[in-house]
């Protein structure tokens, strides 16, 4: 293991240089902006000093005497309200590029005066002033609704009512530059019925992730969620006016703001422009600066450049060093010829085409001196993420021994082509019978097994290995069966090795939406706990025979699950209806409930997969679950031990892939 090891750590190594030297630029420069942080927080909007400091209300917006942000009035035909802070505000520098991070939560309460309702509100951030003719379903954000090139604007809206570019009257929206949502969320449950309904609108710049979670804080379990990627540098304005803006048409209805908290650690208000007795002053000092910084980035970028040179011969001193590991030990995966493998598959032949994916195929093959069936992985060569996960497959699962682990064959690096040869599993994979075949299903013993196996090599993976494995990518679709439908997890090119000197780091957004946990969506960063979460979805799916998430319904599973739970329901309501209720009582219980807990939203009351296999083996008793679905918890706080190693630099995104289902 030792030659793979140091090629990695020198990787790294390489991209702390990278920072170190990009740091001394900076410090070089001791005009540059800073962004510091911004907060403030509106339990309610009765301290008038407050509010007159910190807000402009404009339009037919007000505060009422009960202390609330009104919009606009349930009387109030073709009206606008606005309320934004006071100030513009700096969401990106540009002599860094860098964009600020934020998380914002407000309360809010919609109410209607007819059948029919009025329009929405929206949180947004914008360069523009409040534009003419935005009345009705413009919201107030952009002249005139079909004008689809709107400047600078990034919105949340919370619409209710269906114009025809909406896909609903009740649905939660991501706008950029235009009113037409980029991602959108039907809602259950009206908008406009006068609940209390809690927002968050979370971003994270190193990931480039926006998100926006929304639940009802009465007589409802249900918390939706939607996100998009979303680069400020490119979208917006460096200075922005951030806040409220509703509007109504020939219907009316209350828009109100009922508390609205901010917190930033990047933000900064924007700076009053300089006097013009500065002005030649600062043109020097530009010129002074600019020069320095100008040398300084062509020697950064001859560094860059010749590293990069340096860097891009790892994949063959990655297989040199494969050679003599495997060559040495005689054990573990072999290396094979591309002809081999070639004669193997019969030429890579379509009929032979077991399925594929973001990174390549996956076909079936025969080794002949063997006498054994393979399944053999060819990366896309167009796919320069595909062979970074090669060589992430190859190095950790090589080093694993499970009976529920996938087993590595052997590889083949040659002439460009990438190529991992597995086991062949002959009953395929665990989605294809819970989802795909409409005749047959799997009976109650063989999917609780499954589940069994699924956390037996989770708890190999996180406790039981020579080094913790954070799998990034568990779902149903990655769960293979062989032919007794045992459990065999694979896919291991997301996976990182864990370090538990090295501190936390952002590995990037890579898995499936849909089984990835909130905070991990959020934040980029991987650990135990989401790898918990994924396992959490996959037992509930193989319980209720339904997708984590399916256009044919308007809530995850997680959320559909949990409020069928917190109506006293569960096992009858949510039970796989092709089982016809021949199933264990107590094992379905079990396996709904661990789901449920290891899909806490909130990352720090999730078991480990130890308390959770205990339970399923009835060692332990159900755990205690709230009625009501919590909001998912974005903290830090609690992940510091469940730290991703990653190829790539300590202060950079390694991207790896988002997929939606399967």
């Amino acid at each position: 293991m030792a030659p793979t090891n140091i090629i990695l750590r020198r990787r790294r190594s390489n991209c702390s240089s990278y920072s170190h030297c990009y740091c001394l630029c900076l410090f070089c420069l001791p005009n540059l902006l800073h962004l510091h942080a911004l907060q403030f927080n509106f339990p309610d909007f009765n301290d008038t000093a407050k509010v007159t400091t910190l807000l402009n209300i404009s339009q037919q917006a007000k505060i009422t005497q009960y202390g609330i942000l009104r919009l606009t009035e349930d009387s109030s035909p073709e009206s606008i309200g606005r309320a934004v802070y006071g100030h513009k505000i700096r969401v990106w520098d540009s002599s860094t590029g860098k964009a600020a991070d934020f998380t914002t939560t407000f309360e809010f309460s919609i109410s209607k005066n007819a059948s029919a309702g009025g329009d929405g509100f929206a949180f947004f951030l914008s360069g523009s002033q409040v534009p003419n003719n935005s009345i009705g379903g413009c919201l107030g954000l952009v002249t005139k609704c079909d004008n689809t090139n709107a400047d600078g604007l990034v919105a949340v809206e919370f619409d209710t009512f269906q114009n025809h570019y909406d896909t609903s009257s009740n649905h939660v929206g991501i706008n950029i530059n235009s009113i037409y949502s980029i991602k959108h969320l039907g809602i259950r449950r009206p908008l406009n019925d006068g609940s209390r309904i809690k927002a968050v609108v979370n971003y994270t710049s190193l990931t480039s992730n926006f998100t926006v979670t929304l639940s009802f804080l009465k007589n409802s379990s249900s918390t939706y969620s939607l996100w998009s990627i979303l680069d400020f540098a490119r979208v917006m304005p460096e200075y922005v006016t951030l806040g409220f803006s509703a509007a109504t048409g020939a219907q009316t209805q209350k828009h109100d703001i009922l508390s609205w908290e901010f917190n930033s650690t990047d933000l900064l208000p924007a700076a009053a422009p300089p006097n013009k007795r500065d002005n030649v002053i600062n043109v020097i000092i530009g010129c002074v600066v600019g020069g320095t910084v100008l040398v300084m980035v062509l020697l950064f970028a001859s560094f860059c450049y010749w590293r990069r040179s340096k860097l891009e011969e790892t994949p063959i001193r990655f297989e040199d060093s494969m050679n003599q590991q495997f060559d040495d030990n005689n054990t573990g995966p072999k290396r094979y010829s591309y002809s081999q493998l070639a004669r193997a598959t019969n030429n890579f032949a379509e009929e032979g085409l077991l399925g594929e994916g973001g990174f390549g195929e996956v076909y079936k093959g025969f080794l002949s001196h063997l006498k054994l069936t393979i399944a053999v992985k060819r990366v896309s060569k167009r796919s320069k993420q595909g062979r970074k996960e090669y060589i992430s497959e190859v190095n950790i699962i090589s080093r694993l021994r499970h009976k529920n682990l996938v087993k590595l064959l052997g590889w083949c690096h040659e002439n460009g082509e990438f190529l991992l040869i597995y086991e062949f599993m002959p009953n395929g994979s665990l989605d294809s019978h819970l989802f795909k075949h409409k005749t047959t299903t799997l009976e109650w013993a063989v999917r609780y097994k499954i589940a069994l196996g699924l956390a037996s090599a989770l708890l190999y993976l996180h406790e039981e290995s020579e080094q913790s494995v954070i799998h990034r990518d568990i779902k149903s679709s990655n769960i293979m069966l062989d032919s007794e439908f045992n459990t065999k997890l694979g896919d291991f090119g997301l996976a990182r090795l864990m370090d538990q000197e090295l501190g936390l780091k952002t590995t990037g957004l890579a898995g499936t939406f849909g089984y990835m946990a909130p905070e991990y969506i959020s934040t980029g960063k991987a650990s135990k706990a989401s790898d918990v979460y994924s396992f959490g979805v996959v037992a509930l799916e193989i319980a209720c025979g339904r997708r984590s998430v399916d256009s044919k319904f308007e809530s995850s599973i997680v959320a559909w699950v949990w409020e069928t739970y917190g109506n006293g329901g569960v096992v009858n309501d949510v039970a796989d209806k092709r089982l016809c209720m021949e199933f264990e009582v107590k094992e379905m219980e079990g396996l709904i409930s661990v789901g449920l807990w290891c899909a806490h939203p909130d990352h720090t009351l999730r078991p480990s997969i130890r308390q959770a296999l205990q339970v399923l083996k009835f060692e332990a008793a159900l755990p205690n679950l709230p009625n009501k679905m919590p909001p998912p918890n974005f903290s830090l706080a609690g992940l510091e031990d469940h730290t991703p190693v990653c190829s790539g630099a300590a202060h950079s995104s390694s991207y790896s892939s988002i997929n939606v289902g399967r």
